[in-house]
């Protein structure tokens, strides 16, 4: 049976996907569109996004929290300044890092130390972890559909029992 973090995991993927096939279905120029809005565009979001997975995947991986923020900062502006396709496919390849990072865990749910620099220390497990990547990517394609409706378009359903049905 897989794990549920896995499955979760998954999940993330299928709905970051879904984010990219119907941005890539407006106008172009809606991807970088400037919006008052919690992020200055959608390409912003979902650079964003992509980003913080990537954190997330080296703090799982035994980097230190700070150190692999610092690492990813460090291609902030590369990342953003990407367009919608080289996004995406940057994103796939992370997706597939993740999915070989947890299908060679031997225990999703063993306790380790994370050094969170705004949180602090606590015990957690990789599952928690996933959990965490998960619900970002959740939370901020919900702001992605809150720009799109704010520009005038339709966003797509991303909700996990959208996911259940899919995969039928």
């Amino acid at each position: 049976m897989t794990h549920y973090a896995i499955e979760m995991y998954d999940f993330h993927v299928w709905a970051n996907e879904t984010m990219f096939r119907r941005l890539k279905e407006l106008p172009p120029e809606v991807y970088t569109q400037q919006v008052k809005s919690v992020f200055p565009s959608v390409s912003i979001v979902m650079a964003h996004i992509h980003m913080t997975d990537l954190s997330w995947l080296d703090t799982m991986s035994g980097i230190n929290m700070s150190e692999a923020m610092a690492g990813t900062l460090s291609m902030k502006e590369q990342i953003e300044a990407y367009g919608i396709e080289e996004l995406e496919a940057s994103y796939a390849a992370l997706a597939e890092r993740y999915k070989v990072f947890l299908r060679e865990q031997p225990d999703l749910d063993k306790s380790i130390v994370l050094d969170n620099p705004y949180a602090g220390v606590r015990d957690t497990r990789l599952s928690e972890m996933v959990l965490q990547v998960v619900n970002h990517g959740t939370y901020h394609r919900g702001n992605v559909t809150a720009m799109l409706r704010q520009m005038g378009h339709a966003s797509t359903m991303t909700e996990y029992g959208l996911y259940w049905y899919s995969k039928r």
